[in-house]
């Protein structure tokens, strides 16, 4: 990412620990294990914790979708004691990579999503990429300030979602 002198910015790389607002020690590292973990995660998600379908709905959709994510993705995980609080994800696609990022709904407004985005693209750096896009719902106006918080622009603007976008 370059900042408006022309410096490249460097994000933080895994691992890292940090007190979240509520006082608890927090651990972010690269994710390459198996599905459990982040699967326990996700299967606490209800309705409202949804945005844009995602995480599916049912543990076999859920493990289905985070098989095809760790085979392909670069991953960071958040934890909390023994327990994915926690997940980012960087797929590839063509010269691009998309970024997707969840935080557990008891775990979200106090500081682990911006540790988390920062972090993955910091991994996504390290792992030679350059260009990062998401979408989001036009209507989550705390992940829009998030990305752009982050240096996200917006290049798609339509009636449901944005499309943003990143040079690392």
């Amino acid at each position: 990412m370059e900042s408006s002198a022309g410096e490249v910015t460097e994000f933080p790389r895994p691992p890292q620990t940090f007190t979240d607002r509520a006082g608890e020690e927090i651990r972010i590292t690269a994710y390459d294990g198996g599905p459990d973990p982040l699967a326990a995660m996700y299967l606490d998600y209800d309705d409202a914790s949804r945005a844009q379908g995602l995480p599916p709905r049912g543990e076999a959709q859920i493990r289905e979708w985070l098989d095809d994510l760790l085979e392909a993705g670069l991953s960071v995980a958040a934890w909390h004691d023994d327990r994915v609080v926690g997940h980012a994800v960087l797929f590839p696609y063509d010269d691009t990579a998309e970024l997707a990022i969840f935080v557990h709904p008891e775990y979200q407004t106090i500081g682990i999503g911006s540790r988390l985005i920062r972090i993955l693209l910091g991994y996504g750096q390290a792992n030679d990429l350059d260009h990062v896009w998401l979408a989001v719902e036009r209507t989550n106006l705390v992940a829009m300030n998030l990305y752009k918080s982050v240096g996200f622009e917006t290049t798609v603007r339509d009636r449901a979602e944005h499309e943003m976008e990143l040079t690392l």
